[in-house]
């Protein structure tokens, strides 16, 4: 059994290394947790005990198999709760993270296939990530960001880069959610700015926008 501060670092520092090649730095680590460093590195020497993390003094840290196969099961809770929210409770898809952030320490694998099998088992939550399996794989799609299409694509949004209240907020606000069918009017080489055909309506996305959104093309 591992403690909700435990998991959070397992789960901050898989996240951290999907964005940074090699050992993660402790100092990052603690910048990431809201700490100080040397707390992060008391942390790191419990989880090393565990077998968890691979740390050195200076050197940093990082996942075990066990400890990855870990932060993929704490992820996988966090994003079925996530899908649980939106599609049962009628939740926002702004307003579940802090909620499943709660929810995903429960230690009950039981209730979490429990949870998978209610939900007609779920490849990806409502930002468009991916849901590992009970295995730890990832499901895969051929997504790539809104600021890579081409003028005149027919494309439908699969995902969100950035799950900022604020930001998924104005998507709603646009009528730009997952599945939301869009077609690239023009691409401005100016400032990388596309102006997008959506619901039969024009608006302008600067390149920060773009940038944060994928989409599938239609066939």
């Amino acid at each position: 059994m591992l403690t909700k501060s435990e998991e959070n670092y397992i789960k901050a520092i898989y996240q951290l290394s999907e964005n940074n090649s090699g050992t993660i730095n402790t100092n990052l680590l603690a910048e990431q947790m809201q700490t100080k460093a040397s707390s992060a590195t008391d942390m790191l020497k419990k989880l090393a005990e565990k077998e968890l993390v691979q740390y050195a003094k200076y050197q940093g840290c990082s996942l075990t198999e066990k400890g990855q196969k870990t932060a993929l099961m704490i992820i996988r809770k966090h994003r079925l709760w996530e899908t649980f929210l939106v599609e049962k409770l009628n939740f926002g898809w702004e307003e579940v993270h802090e909620i499943a952030e709660q929810l995903e320490h429960i230690q009950s694998n039981k209730l979490t296939e429990r949870l998978d099998a209610f939900l007609e088992y779920p490849k990806f939550d409502p930002h468009g990530d991916p849901i590992p399996g009970p295995d730890g794989k990832l499901p895969t799609r051929r997504s790539i960001l809104l600021s890579d299409c081409e003028v005149n694509e027919h494309v439908v949004i699969s995902g969100v880069k950035d799950g900022e209240v604020e930001f998924l907020a104005y998507l709603n606000d646009i009528g730009c959610t997952l599945g939301t069918e869009l077609i690239i009017r023009n691409k401005f080489s100016f400032d990388g700015s596309l102006l997008i055909e959506l619901n039969n309506k024009q608006i302008q996305f600067s390149a920060v926008i773009s940038k944060r959104i994928t989409v599938l093309k239609k066939d």
